[in-house]
């Protein structure tokens, strides 16, 4: 059996085993994961060394008063 797609023609049993871009799908999903992670990370890592900064900044001035 045959199958038309905008010009395309496909044997519809060469479709069940047509998994080409699978892959490709699974690494953009793992590579989605990995960014959505990493974005929310960022928020407390940027609060965490803007205390470590301030506090470095005052023992510096405290050891140079």
């Amino acid at each position: 059996m045959w199958l038309a797609i905008e010009g395309y023609t496909f044997k519809l049993q060469s479709m069940k085993a047509w998994e080409e871009g699978q892959d490709l799908v699974e690494y953009a999903f793992v590579i989605a994961l990995i960014a959505l992670g990493v974005v929310t990370s960022m928020k407390p890592l940027a609060v965490l060394l803007s205390t470590m900064f301030v506090n470095l900044a005052s023992e510096f001035t405290s050891f140079v008063a």
